[in-house]
């Protein structure tokens, strides 16, 4: 939600081990950046100090070696790579400033001013489409790889966009911007039994209106971008797309709002009219409207089911508990977003913990994490997806994320040692009996 471009690859992804292979760099060039590197841990403040220094070296390599296939790459992803790569040579001009703050004739894109500042950054901007090239090419042998091995990967896109992005600066006219350039209202979800002031994400909100009158283009152009990564895609905050909540640009908070219709099924039709039936999973969690259960079911997406929340005895009709599943959804011990099991079993409510153990048919903790894997294994859905933390029964110490919260955030690692014969026999066993085999 706070990424510079909802089409760039994340350069901290691109593997130096794999560009020394390739002759793009030398070993003594990347032993002193790995040096102490944390084994279990992402360090970011060492990576956003040290990995643009050493991608560059290879960059160079890249346009002394290979300048004409570089040159094909930028061609043919030029119609966003051109926009990020000047964006992100400006953002290192400005020290990192969000554009909204550039001198007015680059911030509104000038084209004089974009000329002058083309040349001038000729070299940075250079740079920055390099790493994309890196990017790009890793991950595609990464999926061919994954492809030839039967294994497909499911990617994760959000509804929104970050204000400071390229995305923005490029596009304002995708979103409700005044004549100024300034965001109307931002992004957010009310108050709530969770939180008194509701929660300000703060991205800007897309004009929907002016998107239908292009059949939705820079959304389908999105999702089909997406494809060349993933075999399946997961869209989050699919409630959006039915409502979403509109706050006013400036507000300290939450707490005065609105809801606004969004595209509902007209997107979803213009993406299979454009594209194909896609293979598409829809983040259906937290509150829904009777509007936003008919449009998922319209969509005939896959909804999603998380284990971790089936088990409040106060709540019966969630549709979280397996016995009340439909074949068409997905089944997540829990997700990014969650605790862990082992977590969730040290910390859950007394009574909730019960029924869970009630529920799967242990009466220790210890036998239950596996046990939650074998009932989701065993459902009905159509796809069961368990998050490697609890395959390795690990704490809330694994945690990937705790909403709301900064700091401790997306930084677990897991080492190359963690498997065992033992692990992944008892993972085929599962597969095995419950009939989960798939093939590409």
């Amino acid at each position: 939600y706070q990424s510079f471009s909802a089409f760039a690859g994340n350069p901290y992804w691109i593997d130096l081990h794999e560009l020394v292979k390739q002759g793009y760099l030398k070993n003594k060039e990347i032993a002193e950046y790995e040096k102490g590197y944390p084994k279990t841990r992402v360090d970011y403040g060492r990576l956003y100090a040290q990995r643009f220094q050493t991608l560059q070296c290879a960059a160079r390599r890249l346009f002394k070696k290979y300048a004409g296939e570089f040159s094909v790459f930028c061609a043919q992803e030029a119609e966003w790579l051109e926009d990020y790569a000047l964006f992100m040579a400006e953002k290192d001009a400005h020290g990192g400033a969000s554009f909204f703050t550039w001198e007015e004739a680059l911030k509104n894109r000038d084209p004089e001013t974009m000329r002058e500042e083309r040349q001038r950054l000729q070299l940075e901007i250079t740079y920055y489409k390099a790493y994309q090239f890196f990017f790009f090419t890793q991950w595609q042998a990464l999926k061919t790889f994954a492809h030839d091995h039967g294994v497909e990967i499911i990617g994760d896109v959000p509804i929104y966009v970050a204000m400071d992005s390229s995305d923005v600066w490029a596009h304002p006219e995708l979103f409700q911007m005044d004549e100024h350039g300034e965001p109307k209202d931002v992004a957010g979800c009310p108050p709530d039994g969770f939180s008194a002031d509701g929660q300000l994400w703060g991205n800007p909100l897309y004009d929907w209106d002016k998107a239908a009158q292009d059949d939705y283009a820079w959304w389908v152009s999105r999702i089909q971008h997406q494809f060349r990564f993933v075999d399946v895609l997961r869209i989050d905050h699919f409630r959006g797309f039915e409502s979403y909540y509109a706050i006013p640009y400036g507000a300290s908070d939450a707490r005065i709002g609105e809801w606004r219709k969004g595209p509902g099924m007209a997107l979803f039709e213009a993406i299979e009219r454009q594209l194909g039936k896609q293979r598409i999973i829809a983040e259906d969690l937290g509150f829904l409207t009777q509007d936003v259960i008919d449009m998922v079911e319209a969509t005939g997406y896959p909804g999603m089911k998380v284990l971790q929340f089936a088990f409040d005895p106060r709540d019966t009709g969630s549709g979280y508990l397996p016995h009340t599943y439909n074949r068409n959804c997905v089944v997540y011990t829990g997700t990014h977003d969650n605790q862990t099991m082992v977590g969730w079993l040290k910390s859950a409510p007394k009574d909730f913990v019960k029924k869970a153990l009630e529920y799967i048919g242990v009466t220790s903790k210890k036998d239950a994490p596996w046990e939650f894997i074998r009932v989701a294994y065993a459902s009905v859905a159509d796809m069961a997806i368990i998050p490697l933390q609890d395959i390795l029964e690990l704490d809330d110490k694994a945690r990937f994320n705790t909403p709301s919260t900064l700091g401790d955030n997306w930084v677990w690692r897991c080492k190359d040692d963690v498997f065992d014969k033992a692990i992944a026999k008892r993972l085929y066993k599962l597969v095995e009996l419950y009939d989960r085999a798939r093939s590409l």
